[in-house]
C-alpha cells in the first residue's frame, strides 16, 4: 500500500490525521505543506488539490480531499481499525453524527477565534478589535458549552462510549486552536478537562508529536499553560 498524507501541523484536521495514522502504525509518507509560506498555492500543489487546502491523501494514486471524507474512506479501506471507526451501523452512525456536527458546531467557532485573536494580528500587524473579538469569544464559548454539556458528561469517558474514536481525536485537535491564542478551554469546562486528558493519554506519544509546533506557540502566548 502506498499512502501519502499532505498536511501542515498548524492545521487541526491535518494534525488529527497525522496522529491517527501514527498511532495505528500505518506505513504512510507525510508530505508537509507549509501554509505560512503559501506552498499550497504553488502550481505543483494545485495539481494535487485544486482547492489548495490541506489535508489531502494520495492512496495508490487515488487523491482525496476533505478530512471527514478521508476518514470515511480510510475506514472503508480497512486502514483505520474498527475500534477507532466502528463498522457496525449504529455505532458508526454515532461517530458520523459528531463528525457532521463538529464542522459548524465546534470547528468554525474555535478557528475563527484563533484567526481573529492570533493569526490576523500576526499576519497584518494590527491587534484585534476588542468589540469584534468579544463577539467571537462569546460564540466560541457557546459552542464549548454545548460540547461540554451535550456531547460530554453523559456518563462515558469519551464522546461515544468508553473507548475513543476518531471523533474524540478530531475534537481534541480543534480545541488546541484557541489555546494558541491564550484561551484555555479547560478553565471553565470540567467535562472537557477530564475528557481531553484521556484523549491525549490514549494517543500519546503521537498526540504530543503532532502538537510540537502548536505547543511552542501555546507556551509563548500563555503565562501558565494548562495541563490537559
Amino acid at each position: 500500500m502506498s499512502l501519502k498524507l499532505y498536511c501542515d501541523l498548524m492545521s487541526q484536521p491535518s494534525r488529527a490525521l497525522y496522529i491517527l495514522l501514527k498511532s495505528i502504525k500505518c506505513n504512510f509518507e507525510p508530505k508537509f505543506v507549509n501554509l505560512r509560506q503559501a506552498e499550497h498555492y504553488t502550481e505543483e500543489y494545485s495539481a494535487i488539490n485544486r482547492f489548495q487546502k490541506v489535508p489531502v491523501i494520495d492512496h495508490n494514486g487515488f487523491i482525496l480531499t476533505e478530512s471527514v471524507a478521508i476518514l470515511k474512506y480510510l475506514s472503508r479501506e480497512n486502514v483505520i481499525p474498527e475500534s477507532l471507526y466502528p463498522k457496525e451501523s449504529k455505532a458508526q452512525a454515532r461517530v458520523e453524527e459528531f463528525l457532521e456536527w463538529q464542522h459548524a458546531g465546534l470547528r468554525l467557532h474555535c478557528a475563527m477565534y484563533f484567526r481573529v485573536k492570533y493569526l490576523n494580528p500576526v499576519m497584518f500587524g494590527k491587534p484585534a478589535d476588542p468589540v469584534s473579538l468579544a463577539g467571537y469569544e462569546s460564540r466560541m464559548e457557546a459552542a464549548l458549552t454545548e460540547f461540554n454539556d451535550k456531547w460530554l458528561g453523559r456518563g462515558t469517558d469519551f464522546i461515544n462510549g468508553n473507548t475513543p474514536t476518531v471523533a474524540d481525536l478530531l475534537a481534541a485537535c480543534e480545541l488546541e486552536q484557541p489555546r494558541m491564542s491564550g484561551y484555555d478551554p479547560c478553565a471553565n469546562f470540567k467535562n472537557i478537562q477530564v475528557w481531553w486528558k484521556k484523549v491525549r493519554e490514549h494517543f500519546n506519544p503521537y498526540y504530543d508529536e503532532g502538537h510540537v509546533i502548536v505547543n511552542k506557540i501555546i507556551k509563548k502566548n500563555t503565562p501558565v499553560a494548562s495541563k490537559i
